[in-house]
């Protein structure tokens, strides 16, 4: 059903990366859009955990079955499928965008990997940042704009709620509460129910038998909520398989093999 953000060099959506300066792109500017084709053909999109209790309203919410698990909104449960979206991206349902597709085509990225220092750039192969008249300058008398810096600071911000998405993952896997999920649809009409694998959920026996100390402090520092939202949003697994179907765009087979993000 969903697996970690690509491996390679570049992260999910981006398609190659270039660091943002004065020098190079004094007079370009980025664009609004109301499409994201970079959504409509991925079915799991990276989410921090302070969006859950937004996304979990519209999607389940899983983690990734990696060694570093990732958490993960399905937008679709099978590979190339987001319901939320039509082909070109644009929204046809109400939904929770997660940030880490919000802040496409930039993002901050190291430009050498001796230093720990993050720099502002942004995907070329875009058609939302470039030297075109149209849109919001991103540089003026060799300065960041305010529509510049607020974008830098959208992209900070994702990278410190990542971090904390990163805490919050390792105090899951030190109380070994991620779990394999599998979950089994029965169509009507199928003697075979749609099984799909490849993803982690929180162990709701585990929880049970967390100390009452650590839950304590789980419920006063706000990760309990947490995991309650990624539980709680599991029900809607089913509401998206339907939403495909709808679409013309369910699995033609039972026991599909597994999808990747």
């Amino acid at each position: 059903m969903a697996s970690a953000p690509q491996a390679a060099n570049l992260p999910l959506f981006y398609n190659d990366l270039m660091p943002l300066n004065s020098r190079d792109h004094s007079t370009w500017h980025t664009r609004m859009t109301d499409k994201a084709p970079w959504l409509a053909a991925n079915h799991a999109v990276p989410l921090t955990a302070e969006e859950f209790p937004q996304a979990q309203r519209f999607y389940p919410i899983v983690f990734s079955s990696t060694d570093e698990p990732v958490p993960l909104g399905l937008m679709g449960l099978n590979e190339g499928v987001n319901v939320f979206v039509d082909d070109e991206g644009k929204l046809i349902n109400p939904v929770y965008v997660p940030a880490y597709a919000r802040r496409y085509p930039f993002m901050l990225a190291k430009l050498q990997p001796t230093t720990e220092e993050l720099s502002l750039c942004f995907d070329p192969t875009t058609d939302l940042v470039g030297e075109f008249e149209d849109g919001t300058a991103l540089f003026e008398n060799d300065e960041p704009t305010e529509a510049c810096k607020n974008t830098l600071e959208f992209c900070r911000q994702f990278e410190e709620a990542g971090m904390r998405t990163q805490q919050f993952v390792e105090e899951l896997k030190k109380y070994d509460l991620l779990m394999d999920g599998e979950v089994a649809i029965q169509r009507e009409g199928q003697e075979q129910p749609y099984v799909y694998r490849g993803f982690k959920m929180v162990d709701q026996e585990k929880l049970r038998e967390v100390r009452g100390d650590v839950l304590r402090t789980w419920n006063q520092n706000g990760l309990l909520a947490l995991i309650f939202a990624h539980l709680f949003s599991l029900s809607l697994i089913s509401d998206v398989f339907n939403q495909q179907v709808q679409q013309g765009k369910g699995p033609q087979v039972p026991n599909p093999l597994l999808p990747t993000a």
